[in-house]
């Protein structure tokens, strides 16, 4: 193990294997030492950490949250993150809100405290800046797309403290957008400060306009070997959660391929609906013998969100996969899930399930910004006090909600590009009557769908909801009938008024 303590952007001291070593320059930048370092020790593990903080450091147990080498993590005490906030103006992402009490997935690092292994270091991504939260930040989004697992994580610090920390001026922000990100997205960033800030950031938009050093680097870390220490499946047994309506045919083959699990579920929980009063269930071929128990509720209140909520109450085992009615997999999927969450350590993966004829393009797996409700296996202590909420009933964002309350409580979802599945996109899907939303008889209509508005206001910082704003108002520009740009704010104003009107009530329980 190694430990860089700097101060004042500077290396103060380096500690290898518990011995302090004395051959580096001090003239030289932070990254470039940690670097080096990487080179010189590559089976070492490097922390860094501020030497203010130095008493607070956790190595003793770092072997429970730095469980693999394809990580990277650090941890920002400061209610702010290296970058401003209006990052959010040009990235919508779940990795901009960071929650600071759990282990949260985000490429934005901090020079207070953190650890990657050697072996990172040496796929050449960057090269060393003279400042260290940059280089980390700059290092860790280019990394996590590809690969490398990138978390906050608090327990780098034995006690949570109140500190302040470096901050990024405008300058080296609007270079960082133009390194990282489309060039538009500089002239966004621009326009939405001196829209919603009144601030005119002349002088940082011009002089990263003609910053020549864009980063959109491809890296692969393939080479990095994972296998966790951390074993998460022990005595394991499988719910599996089902709402269905109307696909008995097609039920009946997902109910197939789950008797032929190399590992079978314990449990089959199926929410049938049916919106007609008086009828009943129609999957007769449940009372047939099946190697798993089914418990099987029949109700006539119609709704994904409902339906899965009424599963997830009778949930029992510690494991379960949420599954959809019109699916097809091999009969490894479970085992071979489980394989890849105890050698990843992850609590929640998503399964590639494409349609017939759809390419999976992704080749290693990732932390993404979805959830997937028809291909997800999660560990059932998260699930506690989770729920699909009744806001995105018939609407939109159950999904990605869902999984963003499961990071909020410390689990991260991966997606998994190596276990498939195919979904049959049943013709017979969807809600099957015409939904009829609250608002539809105001003489202005909602833009966006306050269903999607609520999602945002859930999750989304107010940075990134107001750069969502302005990109709504560009995009429905071409696809709206008032050419009148003046017209046009005014109607676009109105409809994202009552939008906000009607979300706030969905999330206020008022409907």
């Amino acid at each position: 193990m190694i430990v860089i303590y700097h101060r004042n952007n500077k290396v103060t001291e380096i500690v290898v294997d518990k011995v302090n070593f004395t051959s580096f320059n001090t003239k030289e930048s932070i990254a470039a030492i940690l670097l080096d370092l990487g080179f010189k020790y590559p089976e070492k593990i490097i922390f860094w950490c501020h030497e203010e903080f130095k008493k607070y450091l956790n190595i003793t147990d770092y072997n429970q949250y730095f469980h693999h080498h394809k990580m990277m993590l650090s941890y920002n005490p400061s209610p702010f993150n290296f970058l401003s906030d209006n990052i959010g103006y040009v990235e919508q992402s779940l990795f901009i809100k960071v929650n600071k009490k759990v282990r949260y997935p985000t490429w934005q690092m901090s020079s207070t405290v953190g650890v990657i292994h050697a072996s990172a270091l040496l796929i050449k991504i960057i090269k060393p800046n003279k400042n260290f939260d940059l280089f980390l930040n700059s290092f860790a989004k280019l990394a996590m797309p590809n690969g490398l697992f990138c978390y906050s994580e608090p327990k780098l610090f034995t006690k949570i403290i109140d500190i302040n920390t470096p901050k990024a001026s405008r300058t080296i922000l609007y270079k960082f957008v133009k390194q990282h990100y489309k060039f538009v997205w500089l002239f966004l960033l621009f326009f939405n400060e001196l829209i919603f800030d009144k601030k005119l950031s002349f002088w940082p938009f011009f002089s990263a306009l003609f910053y020549k050093r864009k980063r959109n680097v491809k890296v692969d870390f393939s080479s990095i070997k994972v296998n966790s220490t951390f074993k998460l499946v022990k005595n394991y047994t499988i719910d599996v959660l089902i709402p269905t309506l109307g696909r008995k045919e097609h039920l009946y083959n997902v109910l197939l391929d789950l008797s032929k699990q190399t590992l079978l579920p314990q449990k089959v929980i199926i929410v049938e609906q049916n919106g007609v009063a008086g009828s009943s269930s129609e999957l007769d071929y449940l009372e047939d013998f099946w190697p798993f128990k089914i418990d099987h509720t029949f109700i006539h209140q119609l709704g994904a969100c409902n339906a899965r909520n009424i599963a997830l109450s009778r949930v029992t085992s510690n494991w379960v996969f949420f599954a959809d009615d019109d699916i097809r997999f091999e009969n490894n999927l479970l085992s071979k899930s489980l394989d890849y969450i105890n050698k990843l350590g992850v609590y929640s993966l998503t399964m590639s399930c494409l349609q017939k004829g759809e390419v999976e393009n992704t080749k290693v797996p990732f932390q993404w910004g979805g959830f997937g409700t028809n291909a997800s296996l999660v560990n059932s202590n998260y699930l506690r006090k989770c729920s699909f909420k009744p806001e995105h009933e018939f609407g939109y964002g159950e999904d990605s909600d869902f999984g963003m309350q499961l990071r909020n409580k410390g689990c991260d979802v991966v997606y998994l590009p190596y276990v498939k599945m195919t979904h049959l996109k049943a013709p017979v899907g969807g809600f099957r009557f015409k939904f009829s939303p609250l608002w539809q008889n105001e003489v202005i209509q909602p833009k966006p769908s306050p269903t999607v508005l609520a999602y945002n206001l859930k999750h989304l910082t107010q940075a990134q909801l107001k750069g969502y704003k302005t990109l709504l108002f560009i995009k429905f520009y071409k696809k709206q009938s008032i050419k009148n740009p003046i017209q046009y704010l005014r109607s676009f104003n109105n409809r994202w008024g009552v939008s906000m009107k009607w979300a706030t009530k969905l999330l206020q329980d008022e409907v």
